[in-house]
């Protein structure tokens, strides 16, 4: 079952985050905690799942970090959330017991519906399109402030 939690809201942070504040150099996971205030157990169990989905890569080292593992653009939210639902424990309705008939045949039916045009939704949000919104909306960006341009 879909549900917005603190872990995904989280995820989706951290990745834009990394999209965000990255100016070339991996991002360390201390740099996003201190930013966005998202405990530390939460972010670096988030983050290793979304190296494993190829959503981000890590680099190790003293100045390592993560960057993403595609272009901005070409990431969605709706690979972020797929990849958090798999963290979290489903809550929702044993499968092997729909209710009553009414829930097996009616609710359930609309709710994975919904669930499906949230997805789709979802997949259509890149990134880019984030990071465009926290540019216009007047979010600093610690990537862009570190540039050094002299010659």
């Amino acid at each position: 079952m879909l549900r917005l939690s603190k872990k995904m809201i989280f995820a989706i942070e951290a990745v834009v985050d990394i999209a965000y504040h990255s100016s070339g150099q991996p991002v360390q996971s201390q740099e996003i905690t201190r930013r966005q205030n998202i405990p530390r157990r939460y972010l670096e169990q988030a983050l290793q799942k979304l190296v494993r989905a190829h959503v981000l890569t890590g680099v190790r080292g003293p100045r390592g970090g993560y960057n993403l593992a595609r272009e901005r653009r070409r990431i969605s939210v709706g690979d972020i959330v797929r990849v958090v639902q798999d963290l979290e424990t489903d809550t929702g309705l044993d499968s092997g017991n729909p209710g009553s008939e009414l829930t097996a045949k009616v609710i359930t039916p609309m709710w994975e519906d919904l669930q499906l045009n949230m997805m789709e939704k979802l997949d259509g949000i890149s990134i880019d399109d984030l990071c465009t919104q926290a540019n216009c909306a007047g979010v600093e960006s610690e990537g862009r402030q570190n540039l050094d341009f002299s010659i």
